[in-house]
């Protein structure tokens, strides 16, 4: 296996461990996944990683129900630093004017990662 695919395994895995380890609510495993400094960028919140644990960890103690299934990904290496783009799609249940509804979104994740001191 050349180096840049074992980059792109191991990459291949964090984007797979985010999905399992959120909606697992392995809230350290879910931890590792960043760097200290890491931000997390979604269409309802933008901020410190810490920051969308704690509101996850919220949501997810007033029985908010999300998954994550994800599709194929591309990903590009350059040096210490890469992008990933992972088709997915993303399922809730949640009630709405007291009717339990389903919505799903189908979209891309877009990942930027970088290496350091080997992690």
């Amino acid at each position: 296996m050349t180096p840049e695919m074992q980059q792109q395994l191991r990459i291949r895995q964090l984007v797979e461990n985010w999905a399992v380890y959120r909606d697992a609510g392995l809230w350290d495993r879910f931890r590792t996944v960043w760097h200290d400094d890491g931000v997390m960028m979604a269409t309802w919140f933008q901020g410190p990683f810490e920051d969308f644990i704690r509101v996850t960890i919220e949501g997810w103690n007033k029985g908010v129900s999300i998954l994550h299934f994800l599709g194929g990904s591309a990903i590009d290496v350059q040096g210490t630093r890469a992008i990933a783009q992972t088709k997915m799609t993303i399922s809730q249940r949640g009630l709405v004017e007291g009717c339990l509804c389903d919505v799903v979104c189908t979209g891309r994740f877009y990942d930027f990662f970088e290496e350091r001191q080997g992690r």
